[in-house]
């Protein structure tokens, strides 16, 4: 088709303001799905766990076919992730279109996501329409959420499209504005092949399906082609549009969207992100392109021992559809054999856990999660920190760096104070204060990862009674005075349970935890130790009372040496049974450190 009639968007939006719904009432306006063979509503959200939480986890395209004005339109849809942990993925899919449309729930308004997003967009060079969804609702509020819009994100508020995506009101009108206001590609069509790389499954009998955006040249099957990062060259075997199920075609022309098969075995194979070229080409990259960036890790580990293999099975076959997720095999001393796995961020690992769980059926142990540190040592060498216990010994450290985020949070301007207080005990430093409307108010800090992974969302929930947002984008690490908290348990070092805090904090949060710990953890037959300790020196420490038995109850007179002697033969067998027990420490007891009061 004729570049000047073909148009590449996407939907950009804050989590649940309706963007998988209204990705459904564009493709029955233009004729690629009747809502009763669609069976399902999401349609592009074709993941099971992305249907029961509301959210895409998976970005999606997909090809509609559409006459305005008695011309024949391609309409090239790409469906991204909403929640901040994909913000890699979002990146990636604005870079494959033109234009955006800026969608904004009609009752809730401008969202923390939706300013980053647009502000990614904007960036870009992308033309973006604004439209607000949910007008059907009692308590919807077009009017001023389009004020918003225009004090906000310096849309102009006339150019804001109310609609319900719901009931499929006004989405003609945006539709029309699609082609109007978002300008065709303008891609060379004689030029060499320059394709992006931006997603890509893997599929059971035909490996992986790469989705790609050629922005010059043309793509034929049998072609040879090289990825410029990867530097792998493959043979063409299938090349095809998404209406939204994959149909093949037998050519992609400079500014279309679609998908290519070739012999490629597992995502490892390909870098997302990359530049697709003919073979023997000499072109430049398109911009773009980096590895992603792990920023939470945690260990996996067997319940059972015999079930190390099934795990890394399980893992490997995960990866084949998400490589953002890594994991490489670590041993703990108190969990034996597992792997350490890297995550975009905790919902993504709550995500990967969960799949892992469901497919695979084995019962896993999983660590509290920690971000990346940086370590400085004396000679000048930087290593990168994923795990409290490959921390080197403190006389080789000559600094520490924790990871650095720009925080933005939308709340109810009542709520201004707690919020303040919760993100300056937190180390939090506010950057700028400013009010969206005359009921909410717009927060950045620069402020730790490690600070707001694990309850920080829950907090600020509960002050905003639930109507607070929150976003964050990493900007680097920073110099932080970190050490190492060991928890000890029954004089035994769990690695596991180390995690790194702040100095002035690590002997009261190691009091805390050996608090819930003491909670977890059952009574054994003997008494255990739990210490918390700081470079070799025990700050805390509670005790778990041994199970009793009360052995001198038969005794009903007689002289008081019986009972002596039964006391010290039960206290000697105490003694020998605590040399040779082991403690059982239950997964909820790893999970207890994340719900310590902050």
């Amino acid at each position: 088709m004729n570049q000047d009639h073909i148009r590449n968007f996407c939907i950009i939006a804050h989590v649940d303001h309706g963007k998988s719904t209204l990705a459904d009432r564009l493709l029955e306006v233009t004729g690629s799905m009747r809502r009763k063979d669609a069976g399902q509503d999401q349609v592009l959200d074709s993941m099971d766990l992305e249907r029961e939480r509301g959210i895409t986890i998976k970005a999606k395209a997909v090809a509609l076919n559409y006459r305005f004005e008695g011309q024949d339109y391609l309409l090239n849809l790409i469906d991204t992730p909403g929640h901040v942990d994909f913000a890699y993925e979002v990146a990636r899919s604005l870079r494959a279109c033109e234009g955006a449309l800026l969608l904004v729930d009609a009752s809730q308004g401008v969202e923390a996501q939706t300013i980053a997003n647009s502000q990614l967009a904007q960036e870009l060079g992308l033309e973006l329409i604004p439209v607000i969804n949910k007008i059907d609702l009692p308590h919807a509020r077009p009017v001023e959420v389009a004020d918003e819009i225009e004090h906000n994100l310096m849309l102009e508020k006339e150019r804001c499209r109310p609609i319900s995506a719901k009931l499929g009101i006004g989405v003609d009108e945006v539709l029309a504005a699609i082609v109007r206001e978002i300008p065709a590609p303008k891609g060379t069509l004689d030029a060499p092949l320059r394709a992006l790389l931006f997603d890509a499954e893997f599929d059971d009998y035909r490996g992986v399906i790469a989705h790609l955006r050629i922005v010059d040249g043309s793509l034929k099957k049998r072609d040879m082609i090289k990825m410029i990062v990867a530097k792998q060259e493959y043979e063409v075997l299938e090349i095809g549009r998404f209406r939204p199920h994959m149909e093949p075609c037998s050519e992609l022309k400079a500014g279309e969207v679609g998908y290519l098969i070739a012999n490629l075995k597992s995502l490892e194979d390909i870098k997302i992100g990359d530049t697709i070229t003919n073979r023997g080409a000499t072109v430049e990259a398109l911009p773009g392109y980096r590895e992603p960036q792990h920023m939470v890790y945690c260990g996996i580990y067997p319940t059972a021992n015999k079930d190390f293999e099934s795990l890394r099975k399980a893992l490997q076959k995960l990866q084949l559809n998400d490589a953002s997720f890594s994991f490489s095999p670590e041993t703990s001393d108190a969990l034996g054999f597992g792997f350490r796995c890297g995550f975009l961020g905790l919902l993504h690992m709550e995500i990967v856990q969960e799949r892992l769980e469901r497919h695979s059926g084995l019962d896993i142990v999983q660590t509290s999660p920690t971000v990346t540190y940086e370590v400085v040592k004396n000679d000048g060498s930087v290593m990168r920190l994923s795990n409290p216990a490959e921390l080197p010994d403190p006389t080789e450290i000559f600094e520490m760096r924790e990871p650095i985020v720009r925080l933005r949070l939308v709340v109810p301007i009542d709520t201004l104070g707690a919020m303040l207080k919760l993100a300056i005990d937190r180390h939090g430093k506010l950057h700028g204060q400013e009010h969206i409307s005359a009921t909410r108010v717009l927060l950045t800090f620069e402020i730790s990862l490690a600070e707001i992974i694990f309850d920080f969302f829950d907090k600020m929930k509960s002050i905003t009674r639930g109507y607070g947002t929150m976003d964050y984008e990493f900007i680097g690490y920073h110099e932080a005075p970190l050490i190492k908290l060991r928890i000890l348990v029954g004089g035994d070092d769990v690695d596991a349970l180390s995690i790194i805090v702040h100095k002035e904090e690590a002997e009261s949060r190691g009091r805390q935890m050996l608090v819930k710990l003491r909670q977890e953890i059952p009574r054994h037959m003997f008494e255990v130790a739990l210490q918390a300790a700081i470079n070799g020196k025990i700050v805390a420490r509670e005790s778990i009372k041994a199970m009793s038995k009360h052995v001198t109850a038969k005794c009903y007179g007689g002289d008081v040496t019986r009972k002596r002697k039964l006391l010290e033969k039960q206290k000697e067998g105490k003694k020998r049974m605590k040399m040779v027990g082991n403690v059982e420490i239950p997964q909820k007891a790893f999970l207890a450190v994340l719900q310590v009061d902050r």
